[in-house]
């Protein structure tokens, strides 16, 4: 049972005030975004704050929802996905991470680091350009959760992928979001 002191003292450290780890369905995403919402609610968090965390959760729940990779129960992968939010003094961190298929690292891996490499302008420019072309893939993505996020937080993308099969591999995403100062 010292696990659970364990964990707890964990979540205490990180000042994590919303965890969930398990299977993502429309259902779920919308009850974790209400208990966010809550709790920021409840720690009188500013409109205009609640506003753009509220809409990085929402992007990052719906790419765990929607593009999440099909598992086989052969290849003893979980498709289990986990999704924290924190606050910290001057900022929010939303943290998520699931299976996804090693084939889509490099492309997934490229896509995010061309966003992080650009400024506001570009950003806006990147997002302009996918709903123009529409370069939608077979889900309907086409990264523009991610410029959107990269863009709501005013801050470079997290990201990183472990290796968990020969075919699957990690995916985790950090998006940290300012409580002052970023427009």
């Amino acid at each position: 049972m010292k696990y659970v002191y364990d964990l707890h003292t964990i979540l205490l450290q990180r000042n994590l005030i919303l965890v969930y780890e398990g299977e993502f369905t429309q259902e779920i995403t919308k009850a974790v975004l209400s208990m966010a919402e809550r709790n920021m609610e409840s720690m009188g968090e500013e409109s205009n704050i609640k506003r753009k965390v509220f809409n990085v959760m929402v992007e990052c729940l719906q790419n765990i929802c929607k593009h999440a990779d099909e598992y086989d129960p052969d290849a003893q992968v979980t498709n289990k996905a986990i999704f924290m939010i924190g606050k910290q003094e001057e900022e929010y961190v939303i943290t998520t991470g699931n299976p996804i298929l090693k084939q889509k690292v490099d492309s997934l891996h490229s896509k995010l680091e061309q966003i992080n490499s650009l400024d506001k302008e570009g950003l806006k420019a990147l997002y302009k350009d996918i709903i123009k072309n529409g370069d939608l893939s077979e889900k309907g993505g086409a990264g523009l959760g991610f410029v959107d996020m990269a863009r709501k937080s005013g801050q470079k993308l997290e990201f990183d992928f472990q290796p968990m099969t020969d075919q699957w591999s990690f995916f985790s995403l950090k998006t940290t979001i300012p409580r002052t100062g970023v427009e």
